[in-house]
């Protein structure tokens, strides 16, 4: 998969703007504030419907503007390598979208067109935080490699929805029985869905972390379902926890409360990672999840967004993770305030954004493309 086209509009300090990278590694350098992880966040934006940290209304779009828009140009790797076009307009309540020329009524559709894998500095959460990106993680990487697996997690959504509201209500139990065998009947293959799912990234993860973190030893992955799986089913286990969740007002067991643990064969048990550990560890997990991807799409490698690299690693793991993503040819874009001494700048497409502007390495400052399809 490689970008063509970029082209981003009313985007935090960006006003309009557009590049066309390089089909390997691309560097984005400037000073603080200039716009580069707009630029990533951009791509970001059209392949996951948010922010990295936030939702659009959360600060993305330009102040004074009502909306942002987002155009993005790229070629599949697999196939006949089809050339297609995705545009939003987004301003935070309401948005538009359009896929290969025709407009689109769900934001996922634009999500499922468009594989993107980003680490930024709040990456380390998925690691060291809460546990809602952990499943995030898993339910992107189902979305991408199973097709069955959305309509799924809409089901399993929906009826969570409904009980948590009649739980609120005081619903009495007959109206929560069938509910109940609802999310029992869309929960219990989503978590074999998770498990799955986890137990493929367990194979390829120990090989990803020996060459990106050898250090930190033989990775392993636990998956926690959300409720004790091993002794319920999950009608069982929702009609146990009854009254405790209607003494919350929620659902306390079920998928919607699943986790998984990372776990290193040279950290003991128990044994918290150093923030340094902890970004190393996230960047394994999300270069193992895009390893399965191109696995399952014929090696078709997502598009890897990396902001402000050489501030998260020290030297030699930039330069592990640089040879890692150059032996598979995957489409990269780093951020930066300067390219380090030691990368191989050469080899790179380099940019340079300030004040909102962007202009590629020895030409001139990269403004609205002939033709632009924005919405």
């Amino acid at each position: 998969m490689r970008v063509t086209r970029l082209q981003l509009r009313d985007l935090r300090c960006l006003r309009e703007v557009a590049l066309q990278p390089g089909p390997g590694l691309n560097l984005l350098t400037g000073g603080n504030g200039a716009g580069k992880t707009s630029v990533l966040e951009g791509l970001h934006l059209m392949a996951y419907g948010r922010g990295f940290r936030g939702r659009v209304r959360d600060g993305l779009v330009r102040t004074g503007s009502e909306a942002l828009q987002v155009f993005v140009e790229w070629r599949e790797a697999t196939g006949d390598g089809r050339l297609r076009r995705a545009g939003l307009r987004h301003g935070g309540a309401t948005w538009e979208g359009r896929l290969d020329g025709a407009t689109v009524d769900q934001l996922g559709e634009l999500c499922a067109a468009l594989m993107v894998v980003s680490f930024e500095p709040g990456s380390h959460a998925l690691v060291s935080g809460g546990s809602e990106p952990r499943r995030r993680l898993l339910d992107w990487g189902l979305f991408h490699v199973e097709q069955d697996f959305l309509p799924l997690w809409r089901r399993y959504a929906r009826a969570l929805k409904q009980r948590n509201a009649l739980l609120k209500g005081g619903a009495r139990d007959g109206q929560l029985d069938s509910w109940d065998h609802e999310l029992a009947e869309a929960g219990e293959p989503l978590s074999r869905r998770r498990q799955a799912y986890l137990d493929r990234l367990q194979q390829r993860l120990p090989k990803v972390m020996g060459l990106l973190g050898p250090a930190l030893g033989e990775a392993r992955l636990d998956y926690l379902p959300g409720w004790r799986s091993e002794a319920l089913p999950l009608a069982d286990a929702l009609l146990v926890a009854r009254d405790r969740d209607r003494a919350a007002g929620h659902t306390t067991v079920g998928p919607h409360r699943a986790d998984w643990r990372l776990g290193f064969a040279g950290k003991p048990t128990g044994e918290a990672l150093s923030r340094g550990q902890a970004k190393l560890a996230a960047l394994g997990c999300l270069m193992t999840q895009a390893e399965d991807c191109a696995a399952a799409r014929d090696g078709d490698w997502p598009v890897v967004l990396l902001d402000d690299l050489a501030s998260e690693l020290d030297r030699d793991h930039q330069a592990r993770m640089l040879a890692f993503l150059r032996e598979r040819q995957a489409q990269v874009f780093i951020t930066g305030t300067e390219p380090p001494p030691h990368w191989p700048v050469a080899g790179m497409t380099v940019f340079h954004v300030e004040h909102g502007a962007i202009a590629r390495s020895g030409a001139g400052v990269a403004g609205p493309a002939a033709g632009a399809e924005m919405l």
